[in-house]
């Protein structure tokens, strides 16, 4: 082989390598969280791992804003959410401690754990989206718990399908929820309880849900992007108080 065609030849493998290896990197970050949170559920349900909330009466607040359980019992273990330790070694029964009482969710069969930001424009990408990276946020518009009214919550929705990785991914578990699973929710201090209902997809661009609120009843609506990694639909789970 001459000189000139061996350089040819390593040019063209060390590019193409690089575009593998980028395209391997492209889909970890884009698909690695869905998948991550995917593999703890399907452990914790193989291994039978429970999750409950914390009761009421058993959180305190620290001198620093530190939420303390006093739960006891050396059977179950606290946490803020599920992490593979827990879920591969940790007890069959876990408590989920809320991370802010003053506004946060709760899903026992997910083992999620999320703080809630409040009253975030969900028209305006630039304001929700750095919002979504460290939480779930409560549209502007809608209500809140204790109040008749569509209380919606959204999380995981992106403008590109690549940028999916970059937001808390938890919520592409709500696709797992069946109608009696339950949901609870921390706002200003107090626990409000809701079962879920149903699910349902929906357009990206019908917010119907926000804008046009139940006038007789109390509705929890979660929102996350559908199918996972893209942004084509949104994948609704309705929840009403229990």
């Amino acid at each position: 082989m001459r000189k000139s065609d061996a350089i040819k030849f390593l040019i063209i493998r060390t590019v193409g390598n690089f575009l593998l290896l980028f395209s391997l990197f492209g889909v970890g970050a884009t698909f690695g969280p869905a998948l991550y949170y995917e593999a703890l559920f399907a452990i914790s349900q193989a291994r039978g791992v429970t999750y409950k909330v914390a009761a009421q009466a058993t959180l305190e607040t620290s001198a620093f804003g530190e939420i303390l359980n006093q739960d006891k019992n050396p059977s179950t273990i606290s946490t803020s959410g599920p992490g593979f330790s827990n879920v591969l070694a940790g007890a069959k029964e876990q408590i989920l401690i809320p991370k802010d009482t003053e506004f946060n969710i709760l899903i026992p069969k997910l083992g999620a754990n999320e703080k809630i930001f409040p009253n975030v424009n969900a028209a305006e990408d630039v304001e929700y989206l750095p919002i979504l990276r460290k939480g779930v946020a409560h549209a502007r518009g809608s209500f809140f718990p204790g109040n008749l009214g569509n209380i919606y919550l959204f999380a995981h929705s992106t403008d590109n399908f690549w940028d999916v990785g970059r937001y808390n991914a938890v919520f592409y578990l709500i696709k797992n929820l069946t109608p009696g699973d339950e949901i609870v929710i921390f706002y200003q201090g107090v626990r409000h309880n809701y079962v879920v209902k149903q699910s349902r997809v929906v357009d990206a661009s019908d917010v119907s849900y926000i804008v046009n609120g139940q006038k007789d009843k109390e509705v929890l609506i979660l929102q996350t992007c559908w199918p996972p990694g893209t942004s084509w639909k949104r994948l609704l789970v309705f929840a009403e108080p229990k």
